[in-house]
């Protein structure tokens, strides 16, 4: 059975908690732990270094609460989603009725890349729908921008106070919609110089080679592999299912590199592409969801006769 503001709702209880200070992030957070420890469910807190120490000196002696390392999970969507889900479906084998999570992005995500943060919020009140989950998301309002603030609202379902009251979002917008709406894209300002290579209908081969013949400058060897697999996937899937031209576009930074790769076509169809794997029948949609587990940032960029991808290795917060 499960407890709290949760008890009677089947599937995932998604929350925002926007905060104005330390008091009022435990005001909430306290009491949604001590809860789920007394209740005896599984409790767990990923946030980064500093909140998490606020949180846990805060908490009783012997508190049976899991720390996760918030900035290693959140380290990009997809990989976030796929390990949540393990740890989730772990808990539901051992019997869990509800499991409860509080945790919070890492304050990089809240500039460049938050689109893509956006996304996962949203998509996430789908992916997790099957676990008896009830999660609360923290945004500090200090340092989170308002239009971000804005999207954590459209994403989650519900808000909690440190009134604690746990109300409705008056704007929150289903995944789908949410996630099919065109959403606007910072310029990488790499993007404005000449880039380093230019190729049109290249093949996936050579492509791959443009990438290691590229100067890898500080980026780990590592780095350059995921971003050679990314590139191979993203090439493939415009030959097969955009329309010509394929134009590939790399841009080599001192820290980064950035690739673009655009064709004729209307990009995919799927509003959850690259966050969750595709159905067995979904166009491209594995090579997108395996893209968005290799690079650091990715972004969709839709004009009314092409789609571009745009891939990032290395630093994607443009210098931040």
């Amino acid at each position: 059975m499960r407890t709290g503001a949760a008890a009677g709702h089947e599937g995932y209880y998604h929350e925002a908690v926007p905060y104005h200070s330390d008091e009022e992030l435990l005001a909430v957070a306290l009491p949604f732990l001590l809860g789920g420890v007394a209740a005896g469910e599984p409790t767990v807190v990923s946030f980064g270094e500093r909140t998490a120490a606020l949180v846990r000196a805060a908490l009783p002696a012997g508190s049976t609460v899991t720390f996760l390392p918030g900035g290693d999970l959140y380290a990009r969507p997809a990989v976030a989603i796929r390990s949540y889900q393990r740890l989730l479906a772990g808990y539901v084998a051992e019997g869990a009725p509800q499991i409860r999570i509080i945790g919070e992005v890492p304050r990089a995500a809240l500039g460049a890349t938050w689109d893509w943060w956006a996304r996962y919020e949203s998509a996430v009140n789908h992916a997790y729908d099957s676990f008896p989950l009830w999660s609360m998301c923290a945004y500090d309002t200090r340092i989170t921008p308002a239009p971000v603030l804005a999207d954590v609202l459209r994403t989650h379902p519900r808000v909690a106070t440190a009134d604690g009251e746990h109300r409705p979002s008056e704007t929150y917008t289903e995944p789908k919609a949410y996630l099919s709406e065109e959403r606007a894209v910072l310029p990488d300002p790499l993007q404005s110089t000449t880039p380093l290579l230019e190729l049109v209908d290249p093949s996936p081969t050579q492509a791959r080679h443009a990438v290691y013949g590229t100067d890898p400058g500080p980026l780990r060897a590592d780095e350059i592999e995921d971003l050679v697999v990314a590139v191979s996937e993203t090439v493939t899937n415009a030959l097969r299912h955009g329309r010509p031209p394929v134009r590939f576009r790399l841009w080599s930074g001192t820290d980064r590199i950035v690739v673009a790769v655009s064709d004729g076509g209307g990009g995919p169809e799927d509003p959850f592409a690259g966050l969750l794997p595709a159905a067995a029948d979904g166009a491209g949609g594995l090579g997108l969801w395996i893209t968005f587990q290799s690079c650091n940032h990715v972004t969709f960029s839709r004009a009314p006769s092409s789609f571009t991808l745009r891939l990032t290795a290395g630093n994607p917060h443009f210098g931040g």
